[in-house]
C-alpha cells in the first residue's frame, strides 16, 4: 500500500446512511479517528436528516440533498470550532442520521380499566384501545432527550413511553370530548381527535409529530357489561314491565313445576301436591289480566279467592291417604287436612 492510498484512506469523502431495515431513529456515522475531507459529500434522503455535532454540541442540521460540506455550508460547526472562511483542512466531527419516516401501525389499549367520569353513569370503567403513528421531526430534541451519542436508537426502544403519553390523557380527551359513554362507539373519529390533542404536546417534547390516532373499540369490563345489558333491556321494556314479567313468568312456570315434582321427601310431595296447582292458577289469572285491555278508571277489586274443584279436592285426598300410608302423615293430621278439605264441598 503507497502512502498516498494510507493517507486517502484517513480521510472520509462521501457521507450517507442506506437503511437497513425498519425501526432504527437515530444512527451514528462510523468515524474511528478518521478525518472529514474539506469539500466532502454528504447525501442526505428523503425521510431523514443529519446533525453534525461537536465535541457533543449540536451544531448544523441538514435536510435531504446533497451537501458539499464547507465553511459555508457548516456555519454553526466553523463557528464552534473557530475557523477562518478559508479554512480547507480535513476536520473531525460526529455525524448522526435520523429517520424521519412514519412509525405507523403502533398499537396502544388498556392494561386495565380506566376510571371516567361520565354524564349518564357518574363514573364508568372503561377498556379502549386502537392504533396511532408519529414520526421523528426535531432531531435537536430528539437526541438531547432520547437518543444521546449512543450509535443506535430504535423504536422499539420508546413505544412503550408513547402508549404511555396516550393512555395517561384518555380521561382528558374524554373530558374535553364531552360524548357520553354510550355515544363513544358512534363518535370514534371525534374522541380519536380530542386524544391525539391532549397527547400531541407530550410526543413534541421529545421531538417527535404525533400524526394521526385511532380508536377502534371502547368496552366496559364484563361485570359492568352485564350491568349495561340489563340497563339497555329495561329501557327497551319500556312501559310493558307487567306485560314482560307476565311473561317470564309464564316461561318459567314448566320448569319451575318438573323441578317441584322431582323433589323428595316432604318438600317435594308438598310441593307436587299445592305449589304447581296453586301456581297455575295465579299465573294464568294473571295473564289473562294481562291480556286484557285496561278499564277506563280502575276501581278497587277484592282479591280473588280460587274455589277448588271437586275433582281436584278428591285427587287431594288420594294424596294424602298416600302420605299417611308412607308415614309421612299422622293420623291426626290426615284427620284433621281430610276434614279441612271435605267442608269446601259443601
Amino acid at each position: 500500500m503507497s502512502l498516498f492510498d494510507f493517507i486517502r484512506k484517513q480521510f472520509i469523502d462521501v457521507l450517507e446512511w442506506t437503511e437497513a431495515g425498519d425501526g432504527t431513529l437515530a444512527w451514528r456515522f462510523p468515524m474511528a479517528d478518521n478525518e472529514i475531507q474539506n469539500g466532502a459529500a454528504l447525501t442526505v434522503r428523503e425521510s431523514q436528516m443529519a446533525v453534525f455535532v461537536n465535541e457533543g454540541q449540536v451544531a448544523d442540521v441538514f435536510g435531504p440533498g446533497l451537501h458539499r460540506l464547507t465553511t459555508q455550508t457548516l456555519p454553526l460547526l466553523t463557528n464552534l470550532k473557530n475557523w477562518d472562511k478559508l479554512f480547507a483542512s480535513p476536520f473531525k466531527s460526529d455525524v448522526y442520521f435520523f429517520s424521519t419516516r412514519q412509525q405507523v401501525d403502533q398499537r396502544w389499549g388498556t392494561q386495565q380499566p380506566v376510571t371516567i367520569r361520565d354524564k349518564d353513569f357518574g363514573a364508568v370503567r372503561l377498556r379502549a384501545f386502537g392504533n396511532f403513528a408519529w414520526r421523528l421531526v426535531d432531531p435537536r430534541a430528539f437526541m438531547k432527550e432520547v437518543s444521546g451519542t449512543r450509535e443506535r436508537c430504535t423504536a422499539a426502544e420508546i413505544d412503550g413511553q408513547l402508549r404511555g403519553f396516550l393512555l395517561q390523557h384518555l380521561s382528558d380527551a374524554v373530558a374535553q370530548s364531552g360524548i357520553p359513554f354510550l355515544d363513544l362507539a358512534a363518535n370514534q373519529v371525534e374522541f380519536a381527535a380530542q386524544l391525539k390533542a391532549a397527547a400531541a404536546p407530550e410526543f413534541a417534547r421529545l421531538g417527535l409529530s404525533l400524526e394521526t390516532v385511532t380508536l377502534q373499540n371502547v368496552s366496559l369490563p364484563e361485570e359492568l357489561q352485564k350491568i349495561l345489558d340489563q340497563k339497555i333491556g329495561m329501557g327497551m321494556i319500556g312501559q310493558n314491565m307487567g306485560q314482560f314479567m307476565q311473561y317470564q313468568a309464564a316461561q318459567a312456570l314448566p320448569k319451575f313445576a318438573e323441578n317441584a315434582g322431582q323433589g323428595s321427601g316432604i318438600a317435594g310431595d308438598a310441593m307436587g301436591l299445592g305449589a304447581g296447582m296453586a301456581l297455575g292458577q295465579t299465573m294464568a289469572q294473571a295473564m289473562q289480566q294481562g291480556l286484557q285491555p285496561a278499564p277506563a278508571a280502575a276501581a278497587p277489586a277484592a282479591a280473588p279467592v280460587a274455589a277448588l274443584q271437586p275433582d281436584e279436592i278428591m285427587a287431594t285426598l288420594e294424596k294424602l291417604a298416600d302420605l299417611k300410608a308412607r308415614g309421612i302423615l299422622t293420623d291426626e293430621e290426615f284427620t284433621a287436612k281430610k276434614t279441612e278439605l271435605l267442608k269446601k264441598l259443601v
